[in-house]
Parts: structure tokens; sequence; C-alpha cells
């Protein structure tokens, strides 16, 4: 169905009506208390602690959006509303769980701040940036460390069906967080040895089950990074400025051996539009002073750090890789 124009300007203006909704929802773990069975509002409400009227008001919204099911007065799960529950293998409850933080939700009120001068509107709520704020509030750290953990998971197999990195003894992934990449190229090749690198405060909740795992801590802007035959940067390039980026790049390149590959998993943005890879540019202007680049600005500053590009590939989701060399 095509919208009219005074529809469009509506929805658009109303969007963080649902989005909201979304995020308190998953904040109180309402799927968490509904089961195989649909039930009405109010024993949700009892089990959850929370108002019936108001809650089925919110849910018959999200229902509408086709997150949860509502059918003579009472409510079941969706496959999206199954992805809001904290036991799901795929769960996403930490993503809105993320958006609807204080601290995201004051930067998106401060979205002309971004705008007018280019710089994050985050940094009104810390000046140092998103991620020294992390580091001083570790219970939004927990919520964001898991968020990245479930983009990461629903990305992950596009990921490893379209790239083979078993041909590698030694993978560094660099800002790979708690490792959800990298234990699932370890996973699928018995062969291949990982090191994860990221912030000491984001290391020490990773633990080890398998001896092919190191962890290695540390800050790519002040420490000097491991060796290693490939290096992976996923989705972290895009939190970065170009000058910081170029920053991290360098460092990748003065330790990597001769030959060694390095490979920025993004979605590098298409010619065709794609509205969640626009919504992530604006999050990135508004969070982090990043932006999501085109495959053509990521090669650029991979070969302004001396890396030089060798090709792009197309994963079955919105991300690509872009496949670079040392000398």
């Amino acid at each position: 169905m095509t919208l009219q124009p005074h529809e469009v300007i509506w929805s658009l203006a109303t969007a963080a009506v649902a989005s909201r909704a979304l995020q308190v929802v998953a904040e109180l773990g309402i799927a968490d208390h509904l089961g195989d069975i649909p039930v009405e509002a109010s024993e949700l409400a009892a089990r959850s602690g929370v108002d019936p009227e108001s809650l089925d008001r919110v849910l018959r919204l999200l229902a509408a959006h086709g997150v949860f099911e509502h059918s003579d007065g009472r409510f079941g799960h969706t496959g999206a509303s199954q992805l809001l529950r904290d036991d799901h293998p795929m769960s996403m409850r930490a993503f809105p769980r993320m958006m609807g933080m204080p601290s995201f939700l004051a930067s998106f009120d401060r979205l002309d701040h971004a705008i007018q001068t280019g710089s994050p509107a985050f940094q009104l709520v810390e000046a140092n940036g998103l991620f020294a704020y992390l580091q001083d509030h570790p219970d939004e750290a927990e919520v964001f460390g898991k968020s990245m953990t479930a983009k990461a998971a629903a990305d992950t197999a596009a990921i490893l069906a379209t790239y083979d990195f078993g041909r590698f003894r030694r993978i560094a992934d660099i800002g790979g967080g708690r490792g959800h990449l990298l234990r699932a190229i370890l996973d699928a090749h018995r062969s291949t040895e990982g090191i994860l690198f990221d912030l000491p405060a984001v290391i020490d909740t990773v633990t080890i089950d398998g001896g092919r795992l190191v962890l290695h801590a540390g800050d790519f802007f002040v420490d000097p990074l491991p060796v290693a035959d490939v290096y992976v940067l996923m989705e972290v390039i895009h939190d970065w400025p170009d000058a910081e980026a170029t920053t991290i790049l360098s460092a990748i390149r003065d330790v990597a051996p001769a030959g060694a590959t390095v490979l920025i998993i993004e979605a590098a943005a298409r010619a065709d539009v794609d509205l969640r890879v626009q919504t992530l540019d604006i999050i990135m202007l508004a969070i982090t002073g990043g932006r999501e680049r085109t495959a053509t600005e990521l090669s650029a500053l991979l070969e302004g750090a001396g890396l030089h590009v060798r090709r792009i590939l197309d994963t079955p989701g919105t991300l690509r890789i872009v496949e670079a060399v040392t000398d």
C-alpha cells in the first residue's frame, strides 16, 4: 500500500511511539512472562507487576506492528516477539533496551546538535564519548555488550557462508566485544587460533572455554595490537570519524606481517536505498560521530593507511566484506 504524502509525515512523526513501546516492553521482560499459550493482558500484567489496562494498550500497538499476536482478547507470541525473550538463542531483547537507555534517548533528543555542529550529540551526555561513558556505567555497558552480541549473532551465519577463514592459522578480532564472531569461526575451523582484542573492561567479562582463544586487553589508540595472519574488524570502523579510523587501520599495518589480510565487515552502503543502513548511519551521527561508509569510502581509508584492497564481497545480509592486504 502506497502512503499518501500526509500519511508519510504522520507515520514518521509518530514512529517514536511504537519504538518507545518496544523499548519499555523489552526492559520489563514482558515476552519472558508469555509462554506457548496466549493469555490476556491482565495475566501478563500480574506476572510482570504492571498496570493491566496500560499494558493491554501497549501490546495492541506492538501487535499491529507484528510484535506479539492479538486474538480474542489474548496475546501470543510471533516470531518477532520470541526474539524479545532472554532465553531465545537469537535473542534481540538487548537491542531495544540499548536504544531506550537514557543516554541514548538524550542523544537522539539533541540530534539538532549533531546536525548543527557535526559532532555527536552523545558528547552532551559525556564529553569523552560513548566508550568512556560505558566504562563508568557498567549496567548500561552490560546492555550495550549484549546488544552488540545479539546483532553479531544475527550476521554471523551470513559472514561464515561468504568468507573462508579456514586458510588462516591465527585470526585477530579487533574490537571484537565478547567474541561472538570469533568463537563461531573457531568452531567452524578446528585448526585455527583466535585472539580477541578489546578494552580491558570488555575483556574482563569474557570467559575462555577452549585453548585456541586468547584474550588480549588493550586500547587500539594506545596499545600495540597482536600479530596475526588476518585482522577482522566487524562494525568497528563505522564507530569512528575518518582520522580515528585511519589511526586504527595504521596500527594494524604497523604490526601485521607482510601479506597479512585485513577484513572490514560493515554495511558498506550500496547504491540502492536500505532503510536499515540509513538509520544506522544516523545512529552513528548521534552517538559515536562515526558513519556508514560506502565500499569506495572504506577502500579509500584502507589505502590511506597503507593497506591495499583486494576485493569486496557481498553477504546474504546487509553486511559486506572489504578485504585488504599488507605489503
